[in-house]
């Protein structure tokens, strides 16, 4: 295995590897650490599918990529456009290499609700289970597939049980973190589930924290918490990342060679690393999957 560490860049870890003839999907790659991984993936000479909010978006992300990459909508806080973005890379008909599942917001001050259920379990996780989902035999059809979903340290904050399926809708209760990390822990045990569902087949899936990285996903904190978040820095024994660094872990897990035979893993500083007990919960990770394609069923 190869030394690399929470200081590596994501170019650092792909230094070397030839993607082309392999595509990759990555959600919310218009901004922040996953436009960083579309960038070095196309720079590595991998097809970048890169999915935004809107097409517009997506386009000008494209501009600022080096080589091949098609730009897609992909509005996460809609189902039927999460579908339509499935069709549309079914539709061209090739392998998909990577799919990575890192589009996501973090901890709205106040509860909203899409579909009847609160916004960052829809956004976070029910929809890329369904892009997941349509697009599996995508990723199955690759000679050795990989399905990366970006999760966080967060997942930690989770309700007691992880997951509260009593309270998916927000109404008995809603604290920002908690459901942030509730749908962080359920990438990941999607990620648990799936490499489960994979065993065998040369398609692997694992779960990627990226780090502490200050980019747009942190726009409902506070102001003057995102303005001394830099100033901290130090004290924080540098826990805070580059943009570059926060891509680092994605890219190892998706294109490394080391990386290719592991899957249902959780990976943080471009290595495995140990996540809370809860999402090591086989049964939890079943029931999750079970849910989720109830929530999703008329979509899948």
């Amino acid at each position: 295995m190869h030394p690399f560490d929470k200081a590596t860049t994501a170019e650092e870890v792909t230094t070397g590897l030839d993607l082309k003839g392999q595509t990759a999907l990555v959600t919310g790659a218009t901004s922040g650490i996953g436009l960083e991984t579309a960038q070095v993936l196309a720079l590595r000479g991998a097809h970048v599918l890169v999915t935004g909010r809107t097409l517009e978006k997506a386009r000008a992300a494209c501009e600022s990529i080096p080589g091949r990459a098609t730009p897609l909508a992909c509005e996460l806080e809609d189902f039927d456009g999460v579908a339509e973005c499935a069709a549309r890379v079914t539709q061209l008909g090739v392998p998909l290499d990577m799919l990575i599942c890192n589009a996501g917001i973090m901890a709205p001050p106040r509860l909203e609700l899409v579909r009847g259920l609160e916004k960052q379990y829809v956004v976070n996780h029910l929809s890329h289970f369904l892009l997941v989902h349509r697009l599996l035999d995508a990723v199955r059809a690759a000679p050795a597939g990989r399905v990366v979903m970006v999760s966080s340290s967060a997942h930690k904050w989770a309700p007691p049980g992880g997951i509260a399926f009593d309270n998916l809708t927000g109404e008995k209760g809603y604290d920002p973190r908690v459901f942030y990390g509730q749908s962080k822990l359920a990438n990941a045990l999607v990620a648990r589930e799936l490499a489960k569902r994979l065993a065998g087949s040369g398609t692997t899936a694992n779960a990627v924290h990226p780090g502490l990285i200050i980019t747009n996903i942190i726009r409902y904190i506070p102001t003057w918490q995102q303005l001394l978040a830099p100033l901290l820095g130090p004290l924080l024994r540098s826990r805070i990342k580059t943009t570059p660094q926060g891509a680092a872990t994605t890219c190892y897990v998706a294109a490394h060679p080391d990386t290719a035979k592991i899957s249902g893993r959780y990976f943080a500083d471009c290595a495995v690393a140990t996540p809370e007990k809860v999402m090591e919960d086989d049964k939890l990770a079943a029931r999750l999957w079970a849910d989720s394609e109830k929530l999703t069923r008329t979509w899948l």
